[in-house]
C-alpha cells in the first residue's frame, strides 16, 4: 500500500513572497494605473488569506490567485470611473541608452498594443493576459475565474478579435499623424 499524502494550503507568507510580481505584473496587464498598483496588490492579498483556507493545493496557485487580481481590478475600474485623475509623469525612468531605429519600431508596436489592450474590457482581457501571457490552459481560467469553459473560449474568441480590430484602428491612426 502506497502512503496517503496530505497536502497542506500554504501559509500567506510563503505565496505572498513567491506571488508578489506576478501579482503586481498581472494588475498592470488588467489596466491599473501604477498610483494604485501598491493598494490593489495588498487588497488581492488580503482577499487571498481571507479564502487560503479554500484553496486546492493540487491545483496551480498562479490561475487561483489571478482570479483574485482579476476581480479587484474589475471592482476597481467600476470605481474608477466616477473620479477624477490628473495624469502624472510615468513611474518608470527612461531609457538611458540611445534608442537605434529597430529598438524605436519595437516601443511603437508595444505602445500600439498596449493602448489596443487598454481597449478591451477586463474580463476579456483577463482571459487573454492568463492564456497568452501566462499560458494558462482555457479550462483552467474558467475554473479560476469561476466561469463556464466556453463562456472562457468565447471570451477569449472575442478578445482576439476585439484587439485585432483595436489594432487595426489605431494603427490606422498613427499612419494619418505620421
Amino acid at each position: 500500500m502506497s502512503p496517503v499524502v496530505t497536502l497542506r494550503s500554504p501559509d500567506l507568507a510563503s505565496v505572498f513572497g513567491e506571488h508578489f510580481g506576478y501579482v503586481w505584473k498581472s494588475l498592470r496587464r488588467l489596466g491599473i494605473a501604477d498610483s494604485d498598483l501598491e493598494d490593489l496588490v495588498h487588497e488581492v492579498f488580503l482577499r487571498v488569506h481571507a479564502r487560503l483556507h479554500e484553496y486546492d493545493p493540487a491545483r496551480p496557485m498562479r490561475p487561483w490567485i489571478f482570479a483574485f487580481a482579476c476581480r479587484v481590478a474589475v471592482e476597481h475600474r467600476r470605481r474608477a470611473r466616477h473620479r477624477l485623475e490628473i495624469g502624472g509623469v510615468e513611474t518608470d525612468p527612461p531609457d538611458p541608452r540611445p534608442l537605434a531605429d529597430m529598438q524605436l519600431a519595437d516601443a511603437e508596436e508595444r505602445a500600439l498594443f498596449k493602448a489596443a489592450l487598454e481597449a478591451l474590457d477586463v474580463e476579456r482581457r483577463a482571459v487573454l493576459v492568463l492564456h497568452h501571457v501566462d499560458g494558462v490552459p482555457v479550462a483552467e481560467i474558467a475554473h479560476a475565474l469561476e466561469i463556464p469553459v466556453n463562456t472562457a473560449f468565447s471570451r477569449l474568441r472575442l478578445a482576439r478579435a476585439q484587439l485585432a480590430n483595436a489594432v487595426k484602428m489605431l494603427g490606422k491612426r498613427e499612419v494619418r499623424r505620421g
